[in-house]
């Protein structure tokens, strides 16, 4: 029997109860909650490794985050996230550059999705990305309305700046792109969604289809100017 039922109630539970008494309550619970969690993230990196091979030194625990947050500079002083969530990456989970990222949560705020793309980079990457769309636009356009990559990413996932970034002209024809201050695209999912039992190769699938995209925010990154 699938242990996503469990997974989907135990984080609506954490949500009505985020408090250390009841997590160390149920910390058996979700202990093994995350054994199981971290054996589909080696299904979903074993079914990336073949168009990734990078992937084959990550493993789950090298791709899943920590329940515990971070609330040393954060309003919000409940303990743990209401989500579980996992990086792929063939550099490493904390790697600067695009990846693959993939949330489980039964909250709107933290909304179940596969996410592609790179996000909260230093301002001269966003720069030299800015630059290298303008200046390759016709393949990232290409790469951007390949359908199996619309199909399987229909929305962005980036702020935007009010205006287009100084030192740009306010009417270039890429200001959409350059008002971008993330590189991320976006696929919402269901509950029912991981419920079947082939979801982590169905999410490696979907990854697929990004690495294109991955691949040109990786290679512009590298470039040298």
């Amino acid at each position: 029997m699938s242990y996503i039922p469990r997974l989907f109630e135990f984080l609506r539970q954490l949500g009505q109860n985020n408090d250390r008494v009841w997590f160390q309550t149920h910390k058996a619970e979700y202990d093994d909650l995350r054994l199981a969690w971290l054996a589909d993230l080696d299904r979903v990196i074993g079914a990336m490794t073949p168009w990734e091979a990078g992937m084959a030194s990550q493993s789950g625990r090298t791709a899943v985050y920590r329940i515990y947050r971070d609330t040393r500079f954060s309003a919000d002083k409940s303990p743990y996230k209401t989500y579980f969530s996992a990086a792929f990456s063939p550099y490493g989970r904390k790697s600067d550059r695009a990846g693959y990222y993939l949330e489980l949560s039964p909250f709107e705020s933290h909304r179940s999705g596969l996410y592609g793309g790179l996000w909260c980079m230093e301002r001269p990457v966003l720069n030299k990305l800015r630059r290298a769309i303008v200046d390759n636009i016709e393949e990232w356009e290409a790469i951007l309305n390949d359908r199996t990559l619309k199909e399987a990413f229909p929305h962005w996932c980036s702020s935007m700046l009010k205006t287009i970034p100084k030192g740009w002209d306010r009417d270039h024809p890429q200001a959409f792109y350059l008002r971008m201050t993330n590189y991320g695209l976006f696929s919402p999912l269901s509950e029912d969604y991981f419920l079947s039992s082939e979801w982590p190769e169905e999410t490696a699938r979907r990854f697929h289809a990004l690495k294109p995209f991955c691949d040109f925010l990786n290679y512009s990154i590298d470039e040298e100017v």
